[in-house]
């Protein structure tokens, strides 16, 4: 028979859940989400900083990568990720969030600054492999805290902005490629290991920003802490009352019965993710791996496009690549409230859609040679003005949509599926055919991407679920819930 956890305890009632709920939005809030939310900061730090030194890491002395080499790198690093969000996703589940994202944070800032004392290919390639295992188990702790923190009708817009967020990191290492870059200002054989340095440095500041963040009452109650959640959650509303809020008391029919667990056997995440919600695990899946390659296959290779095919200088590539990380930030920010209020199915199917079409247009262009380097940029600009909040989905679909004794493995499972059948094949794929320097061979990996998206618009309007503003609890009720 299959185990469907370990040490059951006795029954209990709690109101942490709606407790949490009915809370204003405060700076609690804000500071959960400064603290936490620049996860993807420092993911779209890294992918920039990895596609914006491509050049330089082609003429360093130490490295001398070739195109198809670069690409690989890029596939370290989202192979490490994929390996990270596995291993520390099943650490989440079984020891806490807040554990998870100290350890995690750790080792990427660790792995990134070793990465800029590699001294040859293979350390290189060693290093950003394990801090992708850091980003990559950051997802999993990052997102299941704040989905488990944040009320039910803030929570569309605010995930999609924060994922949105990865494109603040990208303009910043757009800014610090165009300084550490610029032989005139440093040698370049030290500029892109200088450049991997910044996000050891705001690594550690973030490490020291996350102290004061609780661990999750919702997944303390459920593994039999549950007097230590309500320790949790009177703290926060002690900070919302002395911030002048009233706090109407919780009716008790809002309270949810739950059975205790110390962990739940990975015997069961897989019959939940097979049987249970199977419909789910196929929409998380077809999202997750759409736009994993989709975004991939463009941004990782996208200094590679404009050196070969535009010769735009390698300390030039930063000034492209901020334009295009605004449009990124500026889609979830400006689309990011519709999926609370159209709804996330009419939503998510729009933005893929919507994104496949743009992408074909632009990719004829490309293949006609019709666009400088700044009208190719354009293009991208309008494509994931789009593209952005459709993959900002995919992760708030997955993290909402499972029950909390599983979130953070489901949501690591889902990651590295995605990302290693989309994320890390992209680059690779992409270096080879960039390599090439067939425009027509660009333009057939463009348009497979594309149907990829439209594929999944198709699953998502037949399939996704309206989650928009109801309790996590009531999209997917808990495994160990009763009554």
């Amino acid at each position: 028979m299959l185990a469907t956890s370990t040490h059951q305890s006795e029954e209990i009632s709690t109101l942490i859940p709606a407790r949490l709920e009915r809370l204003p939005w405060g700076r609690f809030h804000v500071l959960v989400i400064a603290a936490l939310g620049i996860t993807w900061i420092l993911d779209g730090l890294e992918v920039t900083l990895a596609g914006s030194v491509a050049p330089a890491l082609k003429e360093s002395p130490a490295l001398r990568f070739s195109d198809s080499e670069v690409g690989l790198a890029g596939s370290a690093y989202l192979l490490g990720a994929v390996v990270g969000a596995l291993f520390f996703g099943w650490l989440t589940d079984r020891l806490g969030r807040k554990k998870l994202f100290f350890i995690t944070i750790v080792v990427y800032l660790t792995a990134t600054a070793l990465t800029g004392l590699a001294w040859n290919g293979f350390t290189f390639f060693l290093f950003r492999f394990f801090t992708g295992c850091g980003i990559g188990g950051e997802y999993s702790a990052i997102n299941s805290t704040i989905q488990e923190l944040v009320p039910a009708r803030y929570r569309g817009q605010l995930d999609l902005t924060i994922n949105g967020s990865f494109w603040v990191g990208a303009a910043l290492g757009a800014v610090v490629a165009i300084v550490l870059l610029n032989p005139a200002l440093i040698p370049s054989e030290w500029g892109w290991r200088l450049a991997f340095l910044t996000g050891a440095i705001l690594g550690l500041a973030v490490f020291f920003m996350r102290k004061w963040v609780p661990e999750s009452p919702r997944w303390l109650a459920i593994h039999g802490r549950e007097k230590e959640g309500e320790d949790v959650v009177k703290g926060i509303e002690q900070r919302f009352e002395e911030e002048g809020v009233k706090l109407e008391p919780v009716p008790a029919d809002k309270s949810i019965g739950l059975r205790s667990r110390e962990h739940t056997p990975l015997s069961e995440v897989v019959d939940t993710l097979i049987n249970r919600h199977r419909v789910q695990t196929f929409v998380g899946l077809t999202l997750m791996a759409a736009q994993a390659f989709f975004y991939n296959a463009i941004f990782f290779t996208y200094a590679l496009v404009l050196t070969k095919f535009y010769s735009v200088g390698s300390a030039s590539v930063g000034w492209y690549i901020l334009p295009f990380a605004l449009s990124n930030f500026l889609g979830p920010v400006i689309l990011g409230r519709l999926f609370d209020t159209l709804g996330r199915r009419i939503m998510i199917t729009l933005t893929y859609g919507l994104s496949g079409v743009l992408m074909i247009a632009v990719a004829v262009a490309f293949q006609q040679d019709l666009l400088s380097a700044m009208g190719q940029t354009i293009g991208w600009m309008i494509v994931f003005f789009i593209a952005s909040p459709a993959a900002s989905a995919a992760y708030l679909t997955v993290s909402e949509t499972f029950p909390i004794e599983i979130r953070a493995m489901t949501i690591a499972i889902f990651y590295a599926i995605g990302t290693g059948v989309g994320g890390v094949a992209a680059p690779l794929v992409f270096g080879k055919l960039i390599e090439s320097g067939s425009r027509n061979s660009i333009f057939g990996g463009y348009v497979f991407a594309a149907l990829l998206m439209f594929a999944a618009a198709v699953v998502a309007a037949r399939y996704a679920i309206n989650a928009e503003r109801k309790p996590l609890e009531q999209v997917a009720a808990p495994l160990s819930a009763v009554g």
